[in-house]
């Protein structure tokens, strides 16, 4: 196992004090947002082998069968499947999707085809593969993740009581599902300035409000305060509004546009960084090929909690095998806590100190420091503190 150095990625909505608190780095004033802990090349993690440091996606690149393992490597190819982040939000991120697997093969060959560079601004597919991700709250956690069911929509458009969205209303109690929820979002992304101005009032007039929507008008008057006059306010008003307690988590596929609000968090995903925005943000926007992908459909919010295993794992549910998050506390009642070797693993502490003990030595782990752990080598988590464990679920066919 080897102790890994990662990357810090400084986003504007990433916040100043979070992620340095929870390294134990004095914080510089600007906003630190992710980090990353993995193989992705845009920003791979870096481990000691053969006495110097080397970045984790080469090793992986030059004995793949010996840090993935073959079940792994047929399943993956010679690559890491997943990437690790600690997520620090101090205000909205962009209002996204991410693609399927074979909508992100397909723009990644059309945009090689066309010869856009893989590290233009403009590029949708920088690599070919799903991003499919799942987050866990540290602290309060807030987003939008998914459509409102069709009625819920038409109630919060009205409540803004503006006789410019009236169409849309009507359209929203009268159409069916795909069809109302394709309209109105598609609409809303080719509005003018002065709806949004429009729109804007409302929604802070109503967050200040004693009404019953108070505190859902409240999170998208923090969105409008954080991104002024940028029209992705009025689609993401058509989202459902989630609030994760810590240790509650969120799975998000293919499709299902999101943006999350504020607050620090562990998420895992497919190692992709393939993302398509609309709104709420500088970067690249592009609303046609994000219609191409996203699913116009009402989406039920599911919150994840862990189920513990008989060796005191606690495991969060998947749909895809790219990647098994789940969450180990040793400690006094605990006790030492053994996970299993079948497939490469990351593995943060997130609170406390703990200690991860392997084939050759030990490696004492403070809060936000992580240690990458190949194939084979079965590990035991000790100390007092709280590590999350990021792997493969190797039950695939």
């Amino acid at each position: 196992m080897d102790r890994m150095i990662s990357t810090i990625r400084r986003h504007s909505w990433g916040s100043t004090t979070a992620l340095p608190e929870l390294t134990g780095v004095e914080p510089d004033g600007t906003p630190q947002a992710e980090l990353w802990m993995g193989a992705h090349p845009t920003a791979p993690s870096l481990i000691e082998r053969d006495g110097k440091l080397q970045p984790l996606n080469r090793v992986v690149e030059n004995a793949p069968a010996a840090e993935l393992g073959e079940p792994v490597l047929r399943r993956f190819g010679p690559r890491l499947p997943f990437l690790l982040k600690l997520l620090a939000a101090d205000a909205p991120l962009s209002l996204q999707v991410h693609p399927g697997l074979a909508e992100a093969a397909a723009g990644h060959a059309r945009e090689n085809a066309h010869r856009v560079p893989l590290d233009a601004p403009h590029r949708n597919y920088p690599d070919g593969n799903h991003k499919p991700e799942m987050i866990v709250a540290l602290s309060s956690f807030d987003g939008l993740c998914g459509f409102r069911e069709v009625r819920d929509c038409a109630d919060v458009l009205s409540a803004l009581e503006l006789d410019s969205l009236r169409q849309h209303i009507g359209v929203l109690r009268s159409a069916p599902e795909e069809s109302a929820l394709g309209q109105v979002f598609s609409a809303f992304l080719s509005e003018g300035p002065s709806l949004v101005e429009e729109v804007t009032r409302a929604v802070t007039r109503e967050a200040r409000s004693g009404g019953p929507l108070r505190e859902v008008f409240a999170v998208y008057d923090s969105i409008a305060t954080a991104h002024p006059g940028d029209a992705g306010l009025l689609p993401a008003l058509m989202l459902n509004h989630f609030r994760l307690a810590p240790g509650e988590g969120l799975y998000l596929g293919a499709g299902i546009p999101h943006a999350y609000v504020r607050g620090l968090g562990v998420e895992v995903m497919a190692a992709s960084d393939n993302v398509l925005r609309c709104g709420l943000t500088s970067k690249h926007v592009d609303p046609q090929e994000l219609l191409r992908v996203i699913r116009f459909s009402a989406h039920r919010l599911r919150v994840l909690r862990p189920t513990a295993t008989a060796d005191g794992e606690e495991v969060f549910a998947s749909p895809v095998d790219d990647f098994q998050l789940s969450v180990v506390r040793p400690g006094a009642r605990q006790g030492a806590v053994t996970l299993g070797s079948l497939a490469p693993q990351i593995l943060v502490c997130t609170a406390g100190t703990v200690t991860v003990t392997g084939p050759a030595g030990e490696l004492e782990v403070p809060v936000g420091s992580a240690v990458y752990v190949p194939v084979g080598e079965p590990v035991t988590v000790a100390g007092r503190g709280t590590a999350f464990r990021a792997t493969v679920d190797v039950s695939f066919p």
